[in-house]
């Protein structure tokens, strides 16, 4: 296929828009990835990646001139604006940061970058890098919901340690994970293709849940919610109606789920009965065991010299086993997980029995081993008169792919 005199690689072609962060050197890694899988890469910088990466180290990789003045004669004349921005297959920023994400949603074109991203007509996929308040601001969430009603897909961001000194979300996705994105929309190997799951209906649970103690007190746990919004996404990318039921977390939505915030352990099963009939579910939120049996409307009081409250935990609703219960509405497929400290695969068989579910992934969540908060995972999976697969230490967005992939070919999708 010839396009404006231009040849298409078998790969397809790929317009990168770098932005002004310190995660911008991960595009480079990203430009190579691409590269060796036959993909024609052209890349933009705007005047403050040039501070983070240099035109000479992404042409050498890319082997494409590099563009970045929307106002050189040299530029229009070889390549105008409006050309380069269409003859990409697909449109990447990486990484978005939160000033490229403002104009990009109020169609704001003050240099190439923003004029490119204005005259495509191309499909467009952000992946998000600022410091976590930058990232959690209202200002930047609206530009993020206005965007993504807009058709632009993101990927990431993820949490963690940034170059800041502070930890939360905001680090730019890792260039595998682009890359991963990248491939699903260019319909490539190595990214599933988009509509695989198409048809599906999924369910699933995240992060923790808050049980009251008083009006400013309560019970909960470390979870942080990466494990299950990563399986949704991935559900979704793939083209499964999803439904995600979360507790409390800082993370963004996943695209194109349909998302229920919940607090309480009866909050979640609720929401989950009322998603049903589904296809699969898959339960990895970590649901409190136990709630107070009762939570004063007020503060409870710390009176001098008198000894602390006592507090009656009763049972929460167990969830897993409800959605596995044998019925009308059981999900064909219902999958759980076991965060344990010890024994882990003889509790997690256990579990797997009692719960009546299908599959269950067990993880050690053991004080040291970083799964609880963390952006890595090292999961073990039983299913009913199988042996236990030990799965490889990886990102929580590759167990998602692998558990999405297991799940696909479980649906004869695969």
């Amino acid at each position: 296929m010839v396009q404006d005199g231009v040849p298409a690689l078998p790969g397809g072609r790929v317009l990168l828009v770098i932005g002004g962060g310190i995660a911008a050197y991960k595009c480079l890694e990203l430009i190579r990835r691409l590269k060796e899988r036959g993909i024609q890469v052209r890349c933009v910088l705007t005047e403050a990646a040039r501070e983070f990466v240099t035109p000479l180290s992404v042409a050498a990789l890319s082997v494409e001139k590099v563009y970045g003045d929307l106002f050189s004669l040299t530029d229009e004349a070889e390549m105008g604006h409006i050309r380069l921005s269409r003859e990409a297959d697909l449109v990447v920023v990486a990484p978005a940061t939160a000033n490229l994400l403002a104009k990009m949603a109020h169609g704001l074109a003050d240099d190439l970058a923003s004029t490119v991203l204005l005259a495509t007509d191309k499909p467009v996929l952000v992946a998000p890098a600022m410091n976590q308040m930058m990232w959690g601001h209202p200002a930047t969430q609206r530009n993020l919901a206005l965007l993504q009603a807009d058709g632009v897909a993101t990927v990431g961001p993820n949490a963690g340690d940034m170059a800041c000194g502070e930890t939360g979300s905001g680090r730019m996705a890792e260039p595998a994970e682009i890359l991963a994105a990248i491939l699903a929309r260019l319909g490539r190997p190595g990214g599933a293709p988009a509509g695989g799951l198409a048809g599906l209906r999924a369910l699933v649970t995240s992060g923790p849940t808050r049980e009251a103690i008083d009006p400013v007190r309560f019970i909960m746990n470390h979870s942080s919610g990466k494990q299950g919004h990563a399986i949704a996404g991935e559900l979704a990318r793939l083209g499964a109606e999803v439904t995600l039921v979360s507790g409390p977390v800082t993370l963004p939505d996943p695209p194109g789920v349909a998302v229920v915030r919940v607090e309480t352990a009866r909050e979640m099963l609720a929401a989950c009965q009322a998603a049903l009939p589904v296809d699969v579910a898959v339960c990895a939120a970590a649901v409190a065991d136990w709630r107070p049996e009762e939570a004063p409307t007020q503060k409870i009081k710390k009176e001098a010299g008198a000894p602390p409250p006592s507090i009656r935990l009763v049972e929460n609703p167990d969830i897993l086993r409800t959605l596995a219960a044998d019925g009308p509405q059981r999900p064909r497929l219902v999958v759980g997980f076991a965060a344990e400290t010890e024994q882990v695969v003889a509790h997690a068989a256990a579990k797997l029995r009692r719960k009546n579910c299908d599959w269950i992934l067990a993880n050690d969540v053991a004080p040291g081993s970083g799964t609880f908060g963390g952006d890595r995972n090292a999961v073990t999976l039983l299913r009913r008169d199988a042996e236990p697969q030990s799965w490889p230490a990886g990102s929580k967005v590759e167990v998602a792919r692998r558990l999405v992939g297991l799940i696909a070919a479980e649906f004869g999708r695969g």
